[in-house]
């Protein structure tokens, strides 16, 4: 797909900028082996006690959330389709985790029909599945949807921390004002933009400048989980996103989190949204897995 492509080149470029940024704290990984990232202790209370679960990290980009996860106990498969960040991802790692190149789409097939606990969309078939702030760089929800379905055992469960459809809809070069700017709901041609800029603190620009990004309304998300035969057991939604999104109108606390200086109530910028694989596409419902316990 020339989208695919297209963000490849992007994302294969800003592997090395982000390892070399203290934002990743990939220094910090090598010197602490206990060190866990901002976005996974964010997550942690809501994460529960997954020592033990089968999980894939869905765009796991260079590893830091997919090693946290493994520090903290679980059996983890990271998948990105970049080969320059899961070259960054396996010299961080090492054998903690199994890195695999892949785009979503392609996750059950290349993963051998492999089946996981938890899929994280921050994480096969296996017990869970985790992912944080990826679900932009996806053409068709519902296509989505499936593939996580795909991806678990009956009773496994999908661990989503993403950017809000919302904050995805505005102007974030608008330095002072909130504007709608870009499609709430899904399209089928791609926000195409041109941006030399990187998320993380970095004197360096992105030559690779142009991607190709969909965003994708929160009742669509839920709609295609639902149809895809899960039940959702819970939709969270946050002031705070892992990165200065909007630039000079957010401030950080004392997680790394970043928040509106003012007002922050006028704006959820994340979301949290779990959901439990627990219907066949007959509508009959199947039995727990092993992930039901810990959830």
């Amino acid at each position: 797909m020339e989208s695919f492509d297209v963000n490849r080149r992007n994302w294969d470029e800003r592997a090395g900028i982000h390892v070399a940024s203290p934002d990743y704290a990939v220094e910090q990984f090598r010197r602490d082996p206990a060190y866990l990232s901002g976005v996974v202790r964010f997550d942690l209370p809501r994460l529960g006690d997954i020592a033990g679960l089968r999980m894939v990290h869905l765009q796991c980009h260079i590893g830091t959330d997919t090693l946290s996860l493994a520090r903290l106990g679980a059996q983890v498969t990271g998948l990105d389709f970049s080969p320059e960040s899961l070259k960054q991802a396996r010299a961080l790692a090492g054998d903690a985790v199994t890195f695999v190149e892949a785009d979503d789409y392609s996750a059950p097939d290349v993963l051998s029909r492999e089946r996981f606990d938890v899929v994280l969309w921050l994480a096969s078939r296996k017990d869970m599945a985790f992912q944080v702030s990826s679900l932009c760089w996806l053409p068709d929800i519902r296509r989505w949807a499936q593939v996580v379905r795909d991806l678990l055992v009956p009773g496994g469960r999908l661990f989503i921390r993403e950017g809000h459809p919302v904050l995805w809809a505005l102007d974030l070069d608008d330095p002072r004002h909130l504007r709608i700017e870009y499609p709430y709901f899904e399209t089928a041609e791609p926000v195409v933009e041109s941006v030399e800029q990187t998320y993380v603190a970095t004197d360096r620009s992105v030559q690779n400048a142009t991607t190709h990004s969909w965003n994708h309304g929160l009742g669509e998300i839920v709609s295609a989980l639902l149809d895809a035969g899960f039940t959702l057991t819970r939709l969270e939604e946050h002031r705070t996103v892992p990165w200065n999104a909007l630039g000079g109108q957010m401030i950080a606390d004392e997680r790394g989190e970043y928040a509106l200086i003012e007002r922050p109530e006028r704006l959820p910028v994340t979301y949290t949204l779990e959901a439990v694989r627990t219907v066949d596409p007959g509508g009959g419902r199947e039995a727990p897995g092993p992930a039901s316990a810990g959830s």
